[in-house]
C-alpha cells in the first residue's frame, strides 16, 4: 500500500509512543498502588510518548506547528500556520493506570485549517488506524467502512463523560444524556478512551459516538477516520466546530440523524 509521506511519519511517531507506553506498562505493576505515584508515573509515561512523537515529526517537518496535551501550543502557532499536528499521547489515562487494555496514541495533521492525515494506534492489541484525506480509512491497512445500522434502536453507542472534573452539574448533565442515549438505542458504553471510539466507529464496531467537553487532539484523528469511513462529524448543533467547542457527534448517516436529533437540546 502506497503511503502520504507524511502519514508514514506520524505512523512512525505513533509506533515510537506505543513501545514507550507498552513497556510502561509493565512498570506499571511494580510500582506502590499510592494514587499521587501513579498519577507522577503517567505524567511521566505521557511526557515520554509525547517527546518521543514531536521529536519524530519535528525531524522530518521541523516548520510544522504542534498542538498537544502535555506541551500544549508550539510558539509558531497562529492563524497563518500552514501545517498543523494535533498529539495526544496516551488517551485513557485512567484505563492505563488500572492496566484496563483500553487507551491509545491519536495523531493528526490539519492542513490550512483541512484535516488530511490520522492514525490512532491501540498499542496493547497492536492495532493500526490510519487515514488520509480522500483516500479512505484503514485498519491495519484493511479498508474500514461505518456501519449499515439504520435504526438508532438497533444501534450500539460509545459515549464518555466530561472531563476529570467533579463538577455535579456537569456529571448531572451527563447522565441526563446517558439516560435518553440508554432509553433509544440497542446498547451504551463508555470504554474510556475517545479516539478509539471513534476509531471503532470507523470500523463499524460502534455505529455512533458522542460525547461533551473533549479537546481537539482527542477528536481530530477520529473524526478523519469516520469521515474517511463514510461517516459523519458534527457537533450538537449540528455545525462543524467539534474541534474548537469539544462537543462531537459521530455515526454512519442514518444513525448519526437520529443521534442529533436526540442531542440537540443538550447543546
Amino acid at each position: 500500500m502506497h503511503h502520504h509521506p507524511m502519514l508514514n511519519i506520524a505512523v512512525k511517531a505513533a509506533r515510537r509512543a506505543g513501545t514507550i507506553i507498552n513497556r510502561s506498562s509493565f512498570d506499571l505493576e511494580k510500582l506502590t498502588v499510592a494514587v499521587k505515584k501513579h498519577n507522577d508515573f503517567v505524567t511521566e509515561v505521557d511526557k515520554a510518548a509525547e517527546e518521543a512523537i514531536i521529536d519524530t515529526l519535528m525531524t522530518a517537518y521541523p516548520n510544522h506547528a504542534i498542538i498537544a496535551e502535555e506541551s500544549g501550543h508550539s510558539p509558531n502557532l497562529h492563524e497563518e500556520s500552514e501545517y498543523v499536528w494535533f498529539i495526544d499521547p496516551l488517551d485513557g489515562t485512567t484505563n492505563f493506570i488500572h492496566g484496563f487494555p483500553q487507551y491509545a496514541v491519536s495523531i493528526a495533521l490539519q492542513h490550512n485549517k483541512i484535516l488530511t492525515q490520522a492514525v490512532i494506534y491501540d498499542p496493547v492489541h497492536n492495532n493500526l488506524f490510519t487515514a488520509t484525506r480522500g483516500s479512505g480509512a484503514f485498519l491495519n491497512n484493511k479498508r474500514l467502512r461505518v456501519s449499515k445500522t439504520d435504526r438508532l434502536t438497533d444501534a450500539l453507542i460509545g459515549t464518555g463523560f466530561i472531563g476529570r472534573g467533579r463538577d455535579p452539574e456537569i456529571i448531572k448533565k451527563c447522565l441526563q444524556m446517558f439516560e435518553l442515549m440508554a432509553m433509544n438505542c440497542h446498547g451504551l458504553r463508555r470504554p474510556g478512551a475517545a479516539t478509539l471510539d471513534l476509531a471503532n466507529v470507523a470500523a463499524g464496531r460502534f455505529d455512533g459516538f458522542f460525547e461533551k467537553g473533549l479537546q481537539s487532539w482527542d477528536i481530530a484523528a477520529g473524526a478523519l477516520l469516520v469521515m474517511e469511513a463514510g461517516g459523519i462529524v458534527a457537533g450538537f448543533t449540528g455545525e462543524t466546530d467539534y474541534l474548537e467547542k469539544g462537543d462531537v457527534i459521530a455515526a454512519n448517516p442514518r444513525v448519526f440523524a437520529q443521534m442529533l436529533q436526540l442531542l440537540k437540546p443538550f447543546a
